[in-house]
């Protein structure tokens, strides 16, 4: 009797087993539809339907989630089994996915249903894959997401051989014009022994689609070095095709793959072989933000977890409060060695601020579904993170226990965050200007201040609190805001005019209704000092005038898709 019991165990495993491969094959099948309608959407300058595509691509996750988890409720009753079956099941799970071409995003679709069972309150190895089932060792499936073009013709005969294998449905503004800027732009970069000795040319199969751009991401390989390159390509306005510009700059190429835009729709079968080669181009791109880029963002959570848990058994400093002014909203802390900061919900927020907990968390599921347009940080959310107790600074444990005590528990080794969003890390524009001794410096990063917040307005956002302390600079000067507990659609917010009396009592008997916003008075409150009010003032004085957000506001509700490429002007081909 008890082998038959454990025999059926055992089939019942296997049986489980097939079903969430099953589920997760048939959610990257739907995954893969979208991501391949993205060239047509570009080609037919289909660019609402475009972000649409971005968001229905975000939910499938969580609809295939769903699904399965309530058919494994139909099989089995999971929280009645031992854990021997589900070290059974994780077994037969691991044998499915050894020639799996998407087996580490199977892993974790996997632990997403053991998570969504246990409320993620069972994180162990034993039961689910916090680390992965095998060490992945590219190269052997290169050849399945890598075009190898010929070196021994010409560099304008290289490009020919490209475009005639990445082939578009609409015909070029001015082919000729494009093919001499391209090799132009190549012969600058690369002297004549240089090109005389290149040995390899390779293109990833994928074009990466985002917004009103695709790009043709490669690397040319000489013996002594590798020179990455990006082709650019746009639509015009007649909805011809045209090469906006060649990047083999590494930080300009980093910006396209950067954190504060929309995820990539570049369709692959072989997610890792694709990742593994970016990462050759991209070498200070971490893994996780690399599948995040392409969409990937849950598989994205996994292998930063994983890289954060490696992280924490290398090094030895504390957990602190972040550097800057303290949130109303949000509990920020970091660790000093390591890149992301996180951010908790506060149990109270202070009286200025009219808000729940429901509407903050709405705020950062509205950015996750929107065209972050290189402006808006993307953050991700977790539940029930555990931490080294022995790791926190008894400070910042003190002010975690004093404003978020719903959201933490305080065990004898660990403390367990409940719920929190772990964002890239940034200088706070704040501590920024007020420690920055450049004075051009200051006035770029003024003057990105102003381009941020109206890049984020065209793209349908109001950012609501303006403060400059709400604002992040990255080590490339960029300027991308991060605080979304007061963002909203650009219908919402009613902007006035400040009436003309010479009564200087009128404001405080003016009546302001909730969505009320009066531009004139962002100067006062967006940067402090007088000089920076003056710079922001001369760069971007429309910021202070409701007739330009009104304007901004038609242009939205015209459902009209603004187009920022993520590289300098300057480097554009047609300057025009």
């Amino acid at each position: 009797m008890l082998l038959d019991q454990v025999q059926t165990e055992e089939e019942t495993a296997k049986k489980l087993a097939y079903q969430i491969l099953s589920g997760f094959d048939k959610s990257y099948r739907w995954y893969s539809r979208i991501t391949a309608g993205a060239q047509e959407r570009f080609e037919r300058c289909q660019w609402t339907q475009s972000q649409q595509a971005i968001k229905e691509r975000i939910t499938i996750y969580h609809q295939s989630l769903s699904e399965v988890v309530t058919d494994v409720y139909q099989t089995i009753p999971p929280h009645q089994l031992p854990d021997s079956f589900w070290i059974a099941t994780k077994t037969h799970y691991s044998k499915l996915l050894s020639d799996h071409p998407q087996f580490e995003l199977a892993e974790t679709f996997y632990n997403s249903v053991i998570g969504r069972i246990y409320r993620h309150q069972k994180i162990d190895d034993k039961v689910m894959f916090v680390l992965p089932s095998r060490c992945y060792l590219p190269g052997p499936g290169r050849h399945k997401v890598v075009n190898s073009f010929d070196t021994s013709t010409t560099v304008r005969g290289m490009y020919e051989a490209i475009f005639d294998t990445y082939r578009f449905k609409v015909p070029f503004d001015d082919f000729a014009l494009d093919l001499e800027n391209l090799e132009t732009a190549l012969r600058k970069r690369l002297n004549k022994a240089q090109l005389a000795s290149v040995h390899t040319v390779e293109v990833l199969k994928p074009v990466f689609y985002r917004g009103k751009a695709a790009y043709l991401v490669g690397r040319i390989c000489m013996p002594d070095e590798t020179l990455p390159f990006v082709i650019a390509l746009q639509m015009t306005e007649m909805n011809t095709l045209m090469v906006d510009a060649l990047l083999t700059e590494r930080a300009h190429m980093s910006v396209i793959f950067g954190f504060a835009r929309s995820y990539f729709m570049a369709q692959t079968q072989n997610p890792a072989e694709v990742v593994a080669f970016l990462q050759e181009l991209l070498p200070h791109k971490k893994h996780f933000e690399l599948y995040m880029s392409l969409g990937f963002y849950k598989h994205g959570k996994t292998v930063f977890y994983r890289n954060f848990l490696q992280h924490l058994d290398n090094s030895d400093d504390n957990f602190e409060l972040a550097p800057g002014i303290k949130g109303l909203v949000m509990a920020v802390f970091h660790l000093p060695s390591y890149g992301v900061v996180f951010k908790i919900i506060r149990d109270e927020f202070a009286e200025s601020k009219k808000i729940t907990r429901e509407h903050v968390k709405d705020c950062y599921r509205l950015v996750k579904m929107t065209d972050r347009v290189g402006r808006m940080a993307d953050t991700h959310e977790y539940v029930n993170f555990s931490l080294p107790r022995a790791r926190f600074d008894e400070t910042l444990l003190t002010h975690l226990q004093d404003t978020c005590a719903t959201s933490i528990e305080v065990k004898e080794d660990e403390v367990i965050i409940k719920h929190m969003y772990i964002e890239r890390r940034m200088t706070p524009l704040n501590l920024y200007l007020q420690h920055e001794t450049d004075e051009e410096k200051v006035k770029s990063a003024i003057n990105d201040l102003g381009l941020c917040i109206k890049q984020i307005a065209y793209a349908n956002i109001f950012p609501g609190d303006m403060l400059h302390k709400n604002f992040g600079i990255t080590k490339t000067g960029r300027v991308i805001f991060y605080d979304y507990d007061e963002i909203c659609y650009m219908d919402q917010p009613n902007f006035r005019e400040i009436p003309k009396s010479d009564d200087p009592y009128a404001l405080d008997t003016l009546s302001v209704a909730p969505n009320d916003v009066f531009p004139e008075q962002f100067e006062h409150f967006i940067v402090g000092k007088k000089h920076l009010k003056d710079l922001l003032r001369e760069y971007h004085s429309e910021l202070f005038s409701p007739q330009y957000w009104r304007q901004v506001q038609s242009i939205a509700s015209k459902g009209v898709i603004q187009n920022f490429t993520p590289y300098p002007p300057h480097i554009r081909f047609r300057q025009d």
